[in-house]
């Protein structure tokens, strides 16, 4: 593999892995529809090019950090993309999106059929994380594939090759369901600390020993208490990401009312007009104390 990365998405979380990428010595060449992004992104050291097929002509591996399904397609195929370039034998996408699990594998046999190796590797942890190389990720590929880009996985976080292609996406839909009914749960609990007039910045300390404790805890309740709501994550990303469970739970007949209530909930805070707020924003659609449910 070479040293010079490519990086296509230059958001929230494409700024956080450039970033990583960067402070590990390596060169990366990207690009973003955004102008906005690409200068933030140029300022951080990024070297920008004019397209999609660009960036995958002049680096190996070729990376995808976006926020939908749709626009993962548009970059592998839509104009000027990854499968319009000539590129180098062995060169491989890694595709740090969370995407739907038919269109991922469907993405992989295009680029397969191109000679093209494809890593479906979406992520948890958030662009602080990104930063820090202290992401989780979920990997679903060939053997070959995943060797071939273990050293710079690692260097972004904890690597875990969950299986053949489709495979990261599957763990992903896991964590989420974790992750996001969490989300809904401290908001929950904050809100019953507050009726009884209990301290929530001691929360997560007091707790931290115990069986509530939770990454979630830690990392967002004292973001609620201060009503701290700028974007480290979308809160539209996370209903994106809960509408792709509840179809995973339509689609294999499970029971997922956590899910089904957690998707509810974000339905409504997206709808009053919430939707570029960070996901921790659930919490405005409970009610504060003292006033009548919705």
């Amino acid at each position: 593999m070479s040293e010079t990365i490519g990086f296509i998405g230059l958001g929230l979380m494409g700024a956080g892995f450039c970033k990583r990428l960067i402070t590990t010595g390596r060169t990366v060449v990207g690009f973003d529809l955004d102008p906005v992004r690409r200068a933030e992104a140029e300022a951080l050291g990024v070297i920008l090019a004019a397209s999609p097929a660009e960036v995958a002509e002049r680096t190996n591996p070729v990376c995808i950090a976006v926020t939908t399904t749709k626009a993962v397609q548009a970059v592998v195929s839509g104009e000027a993309g990854i499968l319009s370039a000539k590129l180098a034998p062995g060169t491989i996408v890694i595709d740090f999106s969370t995407t739907e699990i038919d269109v991922t594998k469907a993405i992989a046999a295009a680029l397969s059929e191109a000679g093209i190796g494809f890593i479906d590797a979406p992520v948890s942890g958030g662009p602080p994380a990104a930063e820090a190389g202290k992401l989780a990720i979920m990997a679903g590929g060939t053997s070959e594939a995943i060797a071939a880009v273990r050293p710079l996985a690692e260097s972004l976080g904890l690597f875990t090759h969950m299986g053949a292609v489709g495979a990261g996406q599957a763990t992903k839909l896991v964590n989420q369901a974790l992750c996001l009914t969490n989300y809904v749960v401290v908001a929950e609990s904050l809100r019953l600390a507050e009726a009884y007039g209990v301290d929530a910045d001691k929360i997560p300390a007091a707790l931290a020993p115990g069986l509530g404790n939770s990454a979630v805890l830690q990392a967002m309740m004292p973001r609620m208490v201060a009503r701290d709501f700028a974007p480290k994550g979308y809160a539209r990303q996370v209903l994106k990401d809960l509408e792709m469970l509840m179809e995973a739970g339509r689609e294999h007949h499970l029971a997922m009312p956590m899910v089904a209530q957690a998707t509810t909930l974000y339905r409504m805070l997206v709808a009053q007009g919430d939707s570029e707020l960070d996901a921790i924003a659930v919490l405005k659609v409970l009610p504060e104390v003292g006033q009548a449910p919705h």
